[in-house]
């Protein structure tokens, strides 16, 4: 069996199906970003084109997609429409117990170590989250963090987790904060990929969310 498909089971609308169904498209992505660096895929420095390796070669391929069984549980969609601005990545569930109007969503993000890409990260990524900007149907949501410089990822993530409490002026204009509850911390739901993490948000509504993050290394990708 792949293992794209080891924690995908059968789907209903349960919080198994919340849990199981996004951490296996998640372990899916993370087969994916191995498979690019195998094959040392050259891609320019920009966040659409690296999330374009993404949709345009796997997720939304046809033949990549049937050999693997947790992507034909989703219908993706790149810069899909949100409620303010493009989401990078929509991945709407087919299920037909599921609401036509439930999907995950993954917000990618350059990062380079430095402080600028790592305030992006937060005011322009986790907070599209917080204050409604992005849907959080399942309460629950991912982050990619394309790492485009060589740097110690866990140290970076710490440089994160210090800016968080901070306000910002996202690019709409508007004053943002993180309302983190619990910061950036280790988490593994896929395979043991070193660079996986979870943290919890206080979501503008008053709920708690939940954003998974996986951090890939394209240093030596970016051209």
């Amino acid at each position: 069996m792949n293992d794209c498909q080891m924690n995908a089971n059968t789907f209903f609308p349960t919080q198994q199906f919340r849990d199981e169904s996004l951490a296996s498209l998640l372990e899916c992505c993370v087969e994916i970003y191995k498979d690019i660096v195998a094959k040392n895929k050259q891609v320019e420095n920009q966040e659409e084109k690296i999330r374009d390796l993404f949709y345009d070669d796997y997720l939304n391929n046809d033949d990549y997609r049937y050999s693997h069984d947790i992507l034909n549980r989703f219908d993706f969609t790149a810069e899909s429409k949100e409620k303010t601005g493009y989401l990078d990545i929509r991945a709407k569930s087919i299920n037909p117990y599921i609401s036509t109007k439930a999907y995950y969503c993954i917000e990618c993000k350059r990062l380079d170590g430095k402080s600028h890409l790592n305030a992006e990260y937060i005011k322009n990524g986790i907070c599209r989250y917080v204050i409604d900007y992005y849907s959080t149907y399942f309460d629950k949501n991912a982050m990619f963090g394309f790492v485009v410089e060589q740097i110690d990822i866990d140290k970076n993530t710490e440089n994160i987790n210090g800016l968080l409490s901070y306000d910002y002026i996202n690019q709409q204009g508007v004053t943002v904060n993180a309302k983190a509850k619990k910061s950036i911390q280790h988490f593994n739901f896929a395979n043991d990929y070193p660079y996986s993490y979870i943290s919890t948000h206080t979501h503008a509504s008053g709920k708690e969310i939940v954003l998974y993050h996986l951090m890939f290394d394209f240093s030596n990708n970016v051209i």
